[in-house]
């Protein structure tokens, strides 16, 4: 249930985040498995969950239970995207491809996944500045 909740705060998070923003569907990733992007304007009218993920996290297990989530919900308009990173404990020390290798060996992860993101420092994923709005910054905390 532990990440179930912490799932649930994160999703809260970004709703109430991108709802500030000037338009949230702007928002793009790559695609960790091709060379695709991943509009979020492709994905208007469904129920949209972005996490952030880590292959040596003590919350690893998060793919088995979004992928849970993932199939009972798919039908009823859920999307879920993961975002690997390694800022946080350096929890996601891998390439791309040993992150797909990873996530589809263990879990068989169906749902989509993004390019690793740089979400702190001074080099991060480029949307993350549109976050900071009306005076609200987010803080991610190592």
């Amino acid at each position: 249930m532990t990440i179930v909740r912490l799932t649930l705060l994160l999703l809260l998070l970004f709703i109430s985040v991108t709802a500030m923003a000037n338009n949230a569907y702007d928002f793009k990733f790559h695609s960790i498995n091709s060379d695709k992007e991943i509009a979020l304007s492709d994905f208007k009218g469904k129920v949209l969950m972005i996490v952030n993920t880590a292959s040596e996290c003590g919350f690893t297990n998060q793919y088995a239970d979004l992928e849970r989530l993932y199939n009972d919900y798919k039908d009823k308009g859920l999307v879920i995207i993961a975002v690997p990173s390694n800022d946080f404990g350096k929890q996601e020390p891998g390439t791309e491809k040993e992150i797909q290798k990873f996530i589809q060996d263990k879990y068989n992860v169906t749902f989509l996944v993004a390019s690793k993101e740089k979400i702190k420092g001074d080099v991060r994923w480029p949307n993350l500045s549109r976050l900071k709005i009306r005076n609200l910054e987010i803080q991610f905390a190592a």
